[in-house]
């Protein structure tokens, strides 16, 4: 008898055991994990993002890996500005067993809950966080966590999250705005606020009555309904397409947009609205921070001292390798922001070009103005349309120049000022003619080149009437060329140009064309060798791609 209840109660507990570990949740490496916790219940009025601490301490079973992760108020979790529900969003980062080892908070009900809580990392196809390749090329370019490497051009939509434009709504939604982006683009670019055409109901922030409104002074009181409704879909539908979704705090482009770092009615402390960016967005690894647009040109602005403040109070909130950095006049950036212990981890550009060897200089020359060990991306290098006098061919230039730079560029469809969808969205490519070559650019870099080996030859030489660049002689002083010596070369090229000379180190080499305003690809040569010439086609951007060939692939 008593060897059957031993028995019974073994049966048991291996039943629990086994419905223990069939209940723990499976979490895709890379994908963010939603835990809920209930608060006290807050109304509009009573707002808490300020005055709540939530503090979640996430360990791996290696007892290795450790990540301490803010959590924020939803509201009621659902959508609604008024509720008990806070979050945390954790995302696993190795395959294996995780425990939610302790909850802290300065609220009780919230302190301890749901401490020991775990989940399951399993395997997936997700590339992970965006990391600067320190190992490469000077830190020029940009890994995802699993190792590989995605070049990047981007798009703008600052004020796409209201659906508004001039005239109302804008005949589009955010979700099909991102996933339309997401066919051409590796970045979209936008306000987390409605700035110049915000939703006439539908604001960011509430007031100290509740009320809503777009006044970024009151960013101390972030709206549950506008995060969750508005900027949660364009980041979730962004990853789910792996895109970038770089998020802008302050600006662009109204006052009110441009006061969420003034914070005036918190007493100037923006602390409060980085937290809570952090906490909500701060573990999705297709996110990017941009402290402000443009902080030292529009009203109000900041000062370099400012910015820096600012970035050093974001930093301790970010578990996660988020890139974050600040977006200028157009000018070079400033040094006033590199600080001894940096909070930048790449350098925003803005400055309208429309030619490949300007965009280059101007790229490489800001690769060491900003301590030449961070990637660099223009973000405003070439508006498509007559708001600037842009042309198609224009943009798609101005973006090979700042892949030859070593370098990242955006764009943005402008047909007039503070118009088209660089403000309000209603993505259409066939209105933003580029898109479609910009595509196949980053594609063919993608697919064919090992870019983040490659660093910019960054003077032509002139020898005998002839300029040169690396191995490559008798080439037009506009051209530009990256090189991975004795391994790979590119040459890009904007005009015809007969007879340009390569001096090949030894081995043999495959040679391709890339004519990126005519989407076409050519192979040159699958065998040169040594001194070879090649003819440069009547195109604004062409790229060749020299690629030493292994023995073993040859034929």
């Amino acid at each position: 008898m008593i060897f059957c209840l031993i028995r019974f109660f073994i049966v048991i507990l291996a039943n629990l055991s086994f419905t223990a570990v069939q209940s723990i949740a499976q979490i895709p490496l890379y994908e963010v994990y939603e835990v809920s916790f209930a608060g006290p219940d807050y109304t509009v009025e009573t707002n808490p993002v300020r005055d709540v601490i939530l503090t979640t301490e996430w360990r791996h079973e290696d007892g290795q890996l450790r990540y301490l992760i803010h959590g924020f108020w939803d509201g009621d979790g659902k959508g609604d500005a008024e509720g008990n529900v806070f979050k945390v969003r954790f995302c696993p980062t190795k395959t294996g067993k995780w425990t939610l080892v302790n909850t802290y908070s300065n609220i009780k009900e919230l302190n301890g809950q749901k401490a020991g809580l775990s989940v399951l990392c399993v395997d997936s196809d997700c590339k992970g966080f965006w990391e600067v390749d320190n190992d490469n090329a000077g830190g020029r370019w940009y890994k995802r966590s699993d190792g590989s490497h995605q070049y990047v051009v981007g798009n703008t939509m600052y004020s796409f999250l209201s659906e508004m434009d001039q005239n109302g709504p804008n005949g589009s939604d955010i979700a099909t705005d991102v996933r339309g982006n997401a066919q051409y683009f590796k970045k979209i670019r936008f306000s987390i606020c409605g700035d110049r055409y915000p939703h006439p109901s539908e604001k960011p922030f509430l007031d100290h009555d509740g009320r809503p409104t777009d006044d970024g002074d009151f960013s101390f009181r972030p709206n549950p309904a506008w995060f969750h409704k508005r900027v949660d879909l364009a980041v979730q539908t962004a990853f789910e397409n792996d895109m970038i979704a770089d998020l802008i705090l302050n600006g662009p482009d109204t006052e009110d947009s441009r006061s969420v770092l003034v914070a005036a009615e918190n007493g100037g402390d923006p602390e409060p609205i980085l937290r809570y960016i952090a906490a909500r967005y701060g573990s999705y690894p297709n996110v990017w921070i941009c402290l402000a647009n443009e902080w030292d040109i529009k009203k109000p602005k900041f000062n370099a001292a400012q910015i820096n403040r600012y970035g050093h109070m974001l930093k301790p909130f970010l578990p996660y390798p988020i890139p974050v950095s600040i977006h200028a006049a157009p000018t070079d950036w400033n040094p006033d922001l590199n600080c001894i212990i940096p909070w930048n981890d790449h350098i925003i550009l803005q400055y309208k070009i429309k030619n490949l060897h300007t965009t280059a200089d101007f790229i490489e020359k800001n690769y060491w103005i900003g301590e030449h060990n961070k990637p660099v991306i223009d973000d405003e290098l070439a508006y498509e349309g007559q708001g600037d006098q842009w042309t198609e061919n224009d943009v798609i230039e101005a973006h090979l120049g700042a892949f030859m730079g070593g370098g990242y560029g955006s764009t943005g469809h402008k047909p007039a000022s503070k118009q088209g969808h660089y403000f309000t969205g209603a993505f259409k490519a066939s209105e933003h003619t580029s898109a479609d070559n910009l595509s196949w650019m980053r594609k063919k870099i993608d697919e064919n080149i090992t870019f983040w080996k490659l660093s910019p030859v960054v003077h032509p030489r002139f020898n005998r009437n002839k300029f040169s660049l690396g191995p490559f002689v008798n080439i037009h002083e506009h051209f530009r060329a990256l090189v991975w010596k004795n391994n790979e070369y590119v040459l890009a090229t904007n005009k015809k140009w007969d007879d340009i000379l390569i001096w090949l180190p030894k081995g043999m080499w495959q040679i391709k064309q890339y004519d990126i305003i005519r989407k076409r690809e050519t192979i040159i040569s699958s065998h040169a060798e040594g001194r070879t010439t090649i003819q440069a086609p009547d195109s604004r951007a062409c790229m060749f791609h020299f690629k030493k060939i292994k023995k073993n692939n040859r034929k």
